[in-house]
């Protein structure tokens, strides 16, 4: 493992130019081994206080759309990671990589490599089966989780998918039923009644930003497909079963769970997660879908701001 090789210190106009927003904020940028290549981060900020590691969503989705989480780079580093397979952090599309235990290891030699002995770590979506996963290998020195719009368990998240899938125009219903019938989820029909579902309950604010468009055009599909399955409602991959819902109680840190008022990850059933974990928190932000930082980008990270803040104030750390 190479550590911090490859790392350089940007000037505070590529800071701006990475999406950060604070003059005057460093960016450090490189390349790491992890089991089965190598992947990309970013760190912006060199604050005092503990860094904010970040997960991303898909399988597969870059870190592109968790960019206004930079702003809290004033008082912190914030670390953004392409995992295996997108964005920065290409790979072959060799499925006996997408594995639940590779990405907890890729996690591990990324937190290694950067020396982040103390740490926060939120994930979004796929990022918060990872959080939960990498938990369970019990690491020290996490000091708490936000769980942004969680997967906690795929059973539940396809009965909901169902059910928003059901508020779609009848003619969009049954193109996606017509295509996933004939093996066809790649036609332009399909893909264009995906999008429909996407534009209601994945990012509601339109235009979407560059950076959400980034994060599509360079979504992982080999880890995508092979995890998840051919789009957020159709759960085909090696996912489908997952179910983590039983090592909540166990949790025993500060935990945030969050959703948006429209998210694909229900409301209600991210409350069930959060009374199920010792102490959580919970906020659900109006108007907003799943990506909930772009939708309302003001209110979540000072939500997130303020979470930090109080579990930095308790101290410890597993």
């Amino acid at each position: 493992m190479r550590g911090l090789g490859g790392a350089v210190v940007v000037a505070a106009l590529a800071a701006c130019a990475a999406g950060c927003g604070s003059r005057g904020v460093a960016v450090r940028q490189g390349m790491i081994d992890v089991p089965g290549g190598r992947v990309w981060y970013r760190i912006v900020g060199s604050g005092t206080k503990t860094p904010l590691l970040l997960l991303h969503g898909g399988p597969g989705a870059p870190s592109y759309y968790l960019k206004p989480l930079a702003a809290l780079a004033d008082e912190r580093p914030v670390v953004f990671y392409d995992q295996l397979g997108c964005g920065h952090s290409p790979a072959p599309a060799d499925s006996s990589l997408w594995t639940i235990d590779r990405f907890v290891r890729e996690l591990a030699a990324v937190r290694q490599a950067l020396h982040l002995e103390q740490v926060h770590i939120l994930g979004t979506s796929w990022g918060t089966i990872l959080a939960l996963e990498y938990m369970k290998t019990h690491p020290a020195g996490v000091k708490s989780l936000v769980m942004a719009s969680p997967a906690l368990d795929i059973h539940q998240w396809s009965a909901d998918a169902e059910s928003l899938k059901s508020t779609l125009p009848d003619s969009t219903q049954r193109v996606i039923a017509d295509a996933e019938k004939r093996g066809v989820t790649d036609s332009p029909a399909y893909q264009a009644a995906m999008m429909e579902y996407y534009q209601r309950y994945v990012a509601r604010r339109q235009p979407w930003s560059p950076d959400i468009d980034s994060t599509f055009a360079q979504l992982g599909q080999s880890v995508y497909t092979t995890m998840d399955g051919p789009s957020e409602f159709t759960l085909t991959g090696t996912l489908h079963d997952y179910d983590g819902t039983a090592f909540l109680s166990r949790l025993s840190l500060p935990v945030l769970y969050t959703c948006g008022e429209f998210d694909e990850a229900l409301p209600r059933t991210v409350a069930a997660f959060a009374r199920a974990t010792p102490g959580a928190e919970m906020r659900i932000f109006p108007g907003a879908a799943h990506v909930t930082m772009h939708d309302d980008s003001a209110n979540y990270v000072a939500a997130v701001r303020d979470f930090l803040r109080r579990a930095d104030a308790k101290g410890g750390g597993r």
